[in-house]
């Protein structure tokens, strides 16, 4: 008799994620705090955004600096705005999709076409929800038809024209370019999809679905999918840094991109993946750091259903970041350091621009 196969994607080795070796002080000094606080202030100077805020977290230990060509908001301070984090969203669809499977309701092998259409039969090499996070599922980055026809608002909402209906269709109607599971292509599309397809395999909205298994047990009340407006959305602005946009409508694309939060709860939910215990969510929270995926020369590049995993001397480090018409994000932590940062701001991304290269490199500098 052969015991019950782990849920996919299973658990970290134990020696990948181990604490560093050297001892570390929970509580750094005030040496350590005023060098910590000069870099944050380098961080957000560099960023030449109208609002910018970098947040981190050491052993549980937060210290944020924000800063930005703009004036200040009269109302609320800019580290308390909710900021569009676009594709790192996928790291909380990767965290349901696997609190889902740790709990019994998916396995990750559904074929996403028999979820949307349950008397479709699903072929020989189906699209499952496992190779749309991992972005394998042979889909393109956007789906067909979506260029014309979300051109006339390219500049201000593109995505808000292409909704569920038509995105899901798209993927019942065409096939993948290839094989499913034989190449890796970042795919907004099938993340998206992905969506769609869990929402209909449980009967519940994908807003719920976060809602219940995501937001609500990490406590993360700052967080949400829409904008509510000045006052508690942070405003986006064109790559100039003066134009304002609007707020992301993200359309059919909601699993790929909507979510939209503060640095605080930013840091509360990376916070939970260096220390899952005690939480809800930790077994999910442990599964999404392992790896499904190598690809690259010498398999270089490492994902997990969550995450980019880079190497550094002391061990694992996991980053996503996010951009929108207006706004970007960077979200990462290492559990060797015990250090976590989110950074977001409200500029829409350019040619070299210093953003994501500046956050990266002060997570890797732990």
């Amino acid at each position: 008799m052969t015991g019950r196969a782990a849920p996919w994607p299973g658990d970290p080795a134990d020696d990948e994620d181990a604490p560093a070796r050297s001892p570390r002080p929970d509580f750094p000094g005030p040496g350590d705090e005023r060098a910590l606080r000069e870099r944050l202030a380098a961080a957000v100077d560099a960023a030449d955004a109208p609002d910018v805020v970098f947040a981190v977290s050491r052993h549980g230990r937060r210290t944020l600096h924000s800063g930005g060509t703009a004036p200040p908001p009269a109302a609320v301070p800019r580290e308390d705005l909710r900021y569009e984090i676009g594709s790192a969203s996928k790291t909380f669809t990767g965290l349901l999709l696997a609190r889902l499977i740790r709990g019994g309701a998916l396995t990750g092998g559904e074929p996403a076409a028999v979820c949307l259409d349950p008397a479709r039969p699903p072929g020989p090499h189906p699209v499952t929800l496992a190779h749309l996070i991992t972005h394998t599922s042979g889909l393109p980055a956007l789906p067909p038809g979506f260029v014309p026809r979300a051109l006339p608002a390219w500049r201000t909402n593109p995505y808000a024209r292409y909704p569920a209906e038509r995105l899901t269709d798209a993927f019942l109607s065409h096939r993948p370019r290839h094989r499913p599971g034989t190449r890796w292509h970042y795919s907004n599309y099938g993340v998206s999809v992905l969506g769609h397809a869990v929402a209909a395999a449980t009967g519940t909205a994908w807003e719920a679905l976060l809602t219940g298994h995501v937001l609500r047990p990490l406590g993360l009340s700052g967080t949400a999918l829409h904008a509510e407006g000045s006052g508690t959305d942070a405003t986006g602005h064109r790559k100039d840094g003066r134009t304002p946009v609007p707020a992301l409508d993200a359309g059919g694309f909601q699993a790929a991109g909507a979510v939209r939060s503060t640095p605080h709860d930013l840091l509360a939910f990376l916070e939970a993946h260096l220390d899952p215990a005690g939480s809800p969510a930790a077994d999910a929270l442990r599964a999404v750091r392992v790896p499904v995926l190598r690809r690259g020369p010498g398999h270089r590049h490492v994902h997990t259903v969550a995450w980019f995993r880079h190497p550094t001397d002391g061990g694992p480090m996991y980053f996503h970041s996010g951009a929108t018409l207006g706004q970007q994000a960077f979200l990462g932590f290492r559990p060797d350091t015990g250090t976590a940062l989110a950074a977001v701001c409200s500029r829409r991304f350019r040619a070299r621009d210093p953003f994501i290269a500046t956050a990266y490199a002060f997570l890797m500098e732990g």
